[in-house]
C-alpha cells in the first residue's frame, strides 16, 4: 500500500513541475511580448531593433519546431530550412494573389500563415514517408539533400498572377524569364526565378509573430504532455523497447516530423512577408544549421531553452557591431559560454531552486491519508 501511495506522490509531482514549466513558458512569452510593445509604442526601440523582431519572432519558432525532431523525436533533421522556404514563397504567393479578393491585410496574413503551414505539411508528408526509415547520420544527410533540392527548384519557380489566376512555369532549362507568364495587363509578378520574391507586399507585423509562437507553444507543448508525445519520447530513449510494446514507428515519427514542418511553413510564411524581396538563398543550408544551434544552446528537449536561445542569439550579432573585426570573435565565445553554462549542474540547480516558490504555488495539498502513509 505505501508503495502505491509513493507512486502517486512521485506522479503528482511530476504533474506539477510539468504544470509548472509550461505555466511559465506561456507566462514568459507573454510578459516579454508586453514588454516589447510597449517599448515600441514608446519609441525606445532602435530601428535595427524593429527590423528584427518580426524574425526573432520566426526563429522562435523554427528553434521550437525543430526540437520538436530533435530533441523530443531524437532525429537529427538539416533540412528545416527547406520547410521554411516552403512556407515561405507559398505565402507569398497566396498573400499576393489575394490582394483584390481579400483586402484586409490581417485576413490575408492568417490566410498566408495556413497555407504555408499546408505547403510545408505536405512537404514533410513527401520526405518524411521514405526518409523516416533513416536514422542518425543517414537521415541528416538525406535530409540536408531536400533543403538544397528545394532551394534550386525555387531557384526555378516563375510564379505570377492575373484575373485568370495563377501562372506558373518552371524554368528548368534558363531560357524563360516573366514575359513568358503571358499575364494579361494588371497582372502581378510574383515569383522570378532566381531573383526570388520581389516587390511583396510586407503585411507580417510583431503581434501576428507573438500569436503564432503561442500557437506553436500550445501545439508542441500538448503534443509532447500527450500519450502521443509519451509514445514519440518512447521511440527517442528506446526504440527496440516501444516497437516491443506496439508502439507504430512510423506513425509517431511521421507525426512529430509533419507538425514540425507544418510549423517552420508557417514561419517562413511570417518571414517570408516581412520583407519586399526575397530570394531562395536566404533559406540555405547554414539556416538550417543556425537552427539547430538554437535548439543545441537551448538544451535538447527544452521548450523554453530554445525560446531564449533563438532570441538571444539573433539579437547578438546585431548588439555586437559596434566591436567591428572582432564581432564574430566575441559571438563565438558567448556560444562557448552559453554551452557549458547550461551543461552546468549547479547553474540547473540555481535556475531549479529560484523555481521553488512557483512549484509551490501549484502544488496540490497532500490529503491526510497519504500523509500518514
Amino acid at each position: 500500500m505505501s508503495k502505491i501511495i509513493k507512486l502517486g506522490r512521485n506522479r503528482s509531482l511530476t504533474l506539477t513541475k510539468t504544470r509548472v514549466v509550461d505555466f511559465s513558458t506561456y507566462l514568459g512569452v507573454v510578459l516579454a511580448f508586453l514588454i516589447v510593445n510597449s517599448m515600441l509604442n514608446g519609441d525606445m526601440l532602435s530601428r535595427s531593433f524593429r527590423g528584427q523582431l518580426v524574425p526573432i519572432c520566426c526563429y522562435i519558432v523554427m528553434a521550437v519546431s525543430l526540437n520538436l525532431t530533435v530533441g523530443i523525436l531524437g532525429e537529427l533533421s538539416l533540412g528545416h530550412a527547406g520547410f521554411m522556404s516552403v512556407g515561405a514563397f507559398s505565402g507569398v504567393v497566396a498573400a499576393m494573389s489575394l490582394q483584390s479578393a481579400v483586402p484586409s491585410e490581417p485576413v490575408r496574413l492568417a490566410i498566408a500563415l495556413v497555407t504555408g503551414a499546408a505547403c510545408a505539411a505536405i512537404a514533410g508528408v513527401i520526405v518524411g514517408v521514405p526518409v523516416l526509415r533513416l536514422r542518425g547520420d543517414y537521415l541528416a544527410i538525406v535530409t540536408l539533400a531536400f533543403g538544397e533540392i528545394i532551394k534550386e527548384l525555387i531557384n526555378c519557380l516563375i510564379v505570377g498572377c492575373d484575373e485568370n489566376g495563377l501562372h506558373v512555369i518552371f524554368n528548368l532549362d534558363g531560357t524563360k524569364t516573366v514575359s513568358d507568364l503571358g499575364l494579361a495587363e494588371g497582372g502581378i509578378e510574383i515569383i522570378k526565378g532566381a531573383q526570388g520574391a520581389t516587390g511583396t507586399d510586407t503585411i507580417a507585423s510583431f503581434t501576428a509573430g507573438f500569436i503564432l509562437i503561442m500557437i506553436t507553444l500550445v501545439v508542441v507543448l500538448n503534443l509532447v504532455r500527450s500519450r502521443s508525445g509519451r509514445a514519440i519520447m518512447a521511440l527517442r530513449d528506446n526504440r527496440i523497447a516501444a516497437e516491443s510494446v506496439g508502439i507504430n514507428i512510423t506513425k509517431y515519427k511521421l507525426m512529430a516530423f509533419i507538425t514540425s514542418a507544418a510549423l517552420a511553413g508557417a514561419a517562413g510564411a511570417l518571414y517570408g512577408l516581412n520583407f519586399s524581396n526575397l530570394g531562395a538563398t536566404k533559406f540555405n543550408f547554414n539556416t538550417s544549421i543556425l537552427v539547430l544551434v538554437f535548439v543545441v544552446l537551448g538544451g535538447l528537449g527544452s521548450i523554453w531553452g530554445s525560446i531564449i536561445a533563438a532570441a538571444v542569439l539573433t539579437i547578438l550579432p546585431e548588439a555586437l557591431r559596434g566591436f567591428d573585426d572582432y564581432r564574430m570573435l566575441v559571438y563565438a565565445i558567448v556560444l562557448i559560454l552559453v554551452m557549458l553554462a547550461t551543461n552546468n549542474a549547479q547553474i540547473k540547480a540555481l535556475f531549479a531552486k529560484a523555481l521553488g516558490p512557483v512549484r509551490r504555488l501549484f502544488a496540490k495539498p497532500q490529503k491526510g491519508g497519504a500523509a500518514n502513509g
